[in-house]
Parts: C-alpha cells; sequence; structure tokens
C-alpha cells in the first residue's frame, strides 16, 4: 500500500489507503442538486453532418454535448473572479498536489446574534463564528464544512433561499484571521441565495462592499468550493486534501475533492 508524506509548516503528515471522494457526481440522465432556477445539467448526441454521437442511435462511437452551468450544477470550485470585473481563471489557482484540510461537523442555528446579510430572515439558520471557533484548532490550509443534519438528498436536493444554511459575516472573518485558503462547504452558496451583495463571499476574498476590482481584494488567491458532499463515515480530523479542479478557463470550474486521512509523524 503506497503512503503520502507531506512535510508543512516543520511537520510531517502521512496518509495511506483510499481517500474519500466528497465531490456529488452529476448525473446528466437523472436527479441532481440545483439551486437558483438554474435549468439542470443536460447532454445529448453530438450531431455533425451524417455523424451522431449515440452507439445506440448506431454511430460509430459515444460523443455528447454536454450543457451545465458550474456554479449550480454541482461541486464545483470557484474564485475571486466570480465578483470582479476583471476574468480570473480559477484553474490557475489552488495548484499545490495537496493540502492540509481540517473536516468539521456544524449545526447552523437561527438568530446567532451575529452579523449577517441585510437580506437576512428570522427562521433563516446560519453557519456561526461560535460553532466554529472551538473547532478549528491549529490554522489548516483548508477547511471542509458538514452542515447538520447530512442528509443524503444533499446529493440531489433542489436548494431554496430561506432553507439553505449560508455563513455569518462573523463566521467568514474568523477563517480570515485563521489564514484558510481553500473552504469547501457543502451547501450551495456561503451566502444567502437571494443576496445580491454577496457579503460572505466578499469577506472572504477580501473584497470591500460593491468593489469588482481584483486590485482591491486582499485574498485574491482564495478558493471556495461548493456543493461538496461529506459522507458520515469520513469523521471530523485533519486530512491531506486533493483539489482537483477542471481546467476551465473561468471563475469556476467543477471539481474534485479527495481527502486522504492523515496522521502526523
Amino acid at each position: 500500500m503506497s503512503k503520502i508524506v507531506l512535510h508543512h509548516d516543520g511537520q510531517d503528515f502521512a496518509a495511506s489507503g483510499t481517500p474519500a471522494d466528497i465531490s456529488i457526481p452529476l448525473r446528466f440522465d437523472g436527479p441532481q442538486p440545483g439551486f437558483f432556477g438554474a435549468e439542470s445539467a443536460s447532454a445529448r448526441p453530438m450531431h455533425a453532418g451524417d455523424f451522431i454521437g449515440d452507439t445506440r442511435l448506431g454511430g460509430s462511437c459515444n460523443a455528447d454535448h454536454v450543457d451545465f452551468i458550474p456554479h449550480c450544477n454541482g461541486t464545483h470550485t470557484e474564485c475571486v473572479g466570480h465578483l470582479t470585473t476583471e476574468r480570473v481563471a480559477v484553474n490557475t489557482l489552488a495548484t499545490a498536489p495537496l493540502y492540509v484540510a481540517a473536516v468539521v461537523t456544524v449545526e447552523p442555528v437561527q438568530n446567532p446574534g451575529e452579523t449577517a446579510t441585510l437580506h437576512a430572515h428570522k427562521p433563516d439558520r446560519l453557519i456561526t463564528r461560535a460553532a466554529l471557533e472551538p473547532l478549528l484548532g491549529d490554522a489548516p490550509d483548508a477547511l471542509v464544512i458538514r452542515t447538520l443534519p447530512n442528509d443524503s438528498d444533499k446529493r440531489e436536493r433542489e436548494w431554496r433561499s430561506g432553507s439553505t444554511p449560508y455563513f455569518s459575516i462573523d463566521a467568514m472573518d474568523l477563517l480570515v484571521e485563521r489564514g484558510v485558503q481553500h473552504l469547501l462547504v457543502d451547501t450551495p452558496s456561503v451566502d444567502r441565495l437571494d443576496d445580491d451583495r454577496l457579503a460572505a463571499h466578499r469577506a472572504f476574498w477580501g473584497l470591500p462592499p460593491g468593489s469588482r476590482s481584483i486590485e482591491n481584494a486582499s485574498r485574491p488567491q482564495a478558493t471556495i468550493t461548493e456543493l461538496v458532499f461529506v459522507p458520515d463515515e469520513v469523521v471530523d480530523g485533519l486530512y491531506l486534501l486533493d483539489l482537483q479542479i477542471a481546467p476551465f478557463v473561468s471563475d469556476a470550474a467543477p471539481s474534485r475533492p479527495l481527502l486522504h486521512r492523515v496522521s502526523r509523524d
């Protein structure tokens, strides 16, 4: 069995065995997650002259034409280019082979008494600084957040504003203070789904309210990965994260985060 060892900040982190894949497979012909009223991802056979890309229809091979929106259809990683007029490509970020990551589980709460979006409603459930602070320990490169309840229907849920948890600004400020560069969450957005200010995104990337210029962002190298699913058998603790991002020259791209359970040597 192969073994991985990462030397990080004067410490060795060792991992072996099969990693846990926390991405959500995107099924073009079956149930899939979605939000913001976006169309479902779809696939159809390619047509070119007399050629049809479907062996079931007499084609020589299968070749699909795929339609999807990375931000809305499945697990994706995004960057500050999501908010800026400059086109920043996410495939140029998070290029290290491995990151030290912590997996933590939190239960979003109502009326937490922390700063939230101006669009917040009293029934909203927030991921809070108070919940995260005792769980972080030593600041990792990456943080994976699993929310409760951890129902398996997250893999195919149609997420709606009002029932989808999101981050308080105080929680985001904590992650910035702790130096978290890569945030992975099992919700479709770190903000309330109808929050056009995107305050939590801005807090994480250090982009002032209203600014659309990357020159004003204090953390332009940071990434956010949304719509992961962390099975219950992936216990809280430290991992080595292999954040595989499709090489799309875009502010967001489908991604496949793999978690290798580690022990410190």
